[in-house]
C-alpha cells in the first residue's frame, strides 16, 4: 500500500475514533436521542402490526380478497416516506404524529403481505385435517395455521423492524426527534456526532432484529426451526416470488 493510501486509512480510523470517542464523552445525549428513536420506531411498528397482521392473517385464513392485500401493499410501496411527511404537514402540526404516520405507512406492506401468504399457504389437506377433527375455524387459525406461518410472517416483522429503525432518521426533518437530531445537525455536533449517531443507529437496527428473531425461535414450533429458507424469505408480493434476505 502506498503512502497516500495509508494516509487515508489512518484518517478514516481517526474519525472513527472521533466518533465513538463523541459518544462516549456525550452519554446524556446520544441517550436522550436512543430513547425517542426507540419510543417513535416502536410506536410505528406497534401501529402497523395491529393494522397489518388482522388484514394479512384475516385474508390468509378465508383465502380469497388477494386484491385487497396486494392493492394495501403496492399502495405502501409505492408512497415515498418523505412525500407522506410532505401531505401530512398539509394537516397536521410538525412533530412526532407526521413522523408517525410516515413510518407506519412503511412498515406496513412487508407485514401485511408475509402475512397473507404465510397463511394462505397453509397446506390445504393439513387443514381439512383439522376441520375433519371437529377444530372450529378460530382453532384452525390459531392451532394450525399461524403456528406454521410464523416462519414467513416473522420474515415480514423482522424486515419492517429494520425498515423503520434505520428510517427513523428522517424524524429530525419534521420535528420528530431521534438520533436523526444529531446526525442532520453537523453544524454543531461535528462529522464525529453524525458518525457516532450513524453508529447507534446500525446497533439499533441489528439488535432490534436479533430481538424479534428470537421472539420467532420461541414461538415457532420445535420441527420448523429449522426452515432456514423460508425465514429468510421476504414476499415481494401476494401470490408472487420472495427475494432471500
Amino acid at each position: 500500500m502506498d503512502t497516500c493510501g495509508r494516509r487515508v486509512m489512518l484518517a478514516d480510523l481517526s474519525i472513527f475514533a472521533d466518533a465513538l470517542r463523541f459518544i462516549e464523552e456525550n452519554p446524556g445525549l446520544m441517550w436522550d436521542k436512543t430513547v425517542e428513536h426507540l419510543v417513535l420506531s416502536a410506536a410505528s411498528i406497534g401501529i402497523a402490526l395491529a393494522i397489518a397482521l388482522p388484514i394479512g392473517v384475516g385474508l390468509g385464513h378465508l383465502r380469497r380478497y388477494s386484491f385487497v392485500a396486494i392493492s394495501i401493499s403496492n399502495i405502501g410501496r409505492a408512497l415515498p416516506t418523505l412525500a407522506v411527511i410532505a401531505v401530512c404537514i398539509v394537516f397536521l402540526p410538525v412533530g412526532f404524529t407526521v413522523v408517525l404516520i410516515s413510518l407506519v405507512v412503511l412498515a406496513v406492506p412487508p407485514i401485511l403481505t408475509n402475512a397473507y401468504v404465510g397463511v394462505s399457504e397453509v397446506d390445504l389437506d393439513t387443514v381439512d385435517a383439522a376441520r375433519g377433527m371437529g377444530m372450529t375455524e378460530r382453532q384452525i387459525l390459531q392451532r394450525v395455521e399461524l403456528p406454521l406461518a410464523a416462519p414467513l410472517l416473522f420474515s415480514g416483522i423482522r424486515t419492517a423492524v429494520v425498515f423503520v429503525v434505520a428510517s427513523a432518521t428522517i424524524a429530525a426533518i419534521a420535528g420528530g426527534g431521534g438520533l436523526g437530531d444529531v446526525i442532520v445537525n453537523q453544524a454543531s455536533y461535528g462529522i464525529e456526532g453524525v458518525i457516532g449517531a450513524s453508529i447507534l443507529v446500525s446497533a439499533l437496527a441489528f439488535a432490534c432484529d436479533g430481538a424479534v428473531a428470537l421472539v420467532q425461535r420461541l414461538v415457532t414450533p420445535r420441527p420448523l426451526r429449522g426452515r432456514h429458507v423460508d425465514d429468510a424469505m421476504l414476499v415481494t408480493e401476494p401470490g408472487g416470488k420472495g427475494l432471500t434476505l
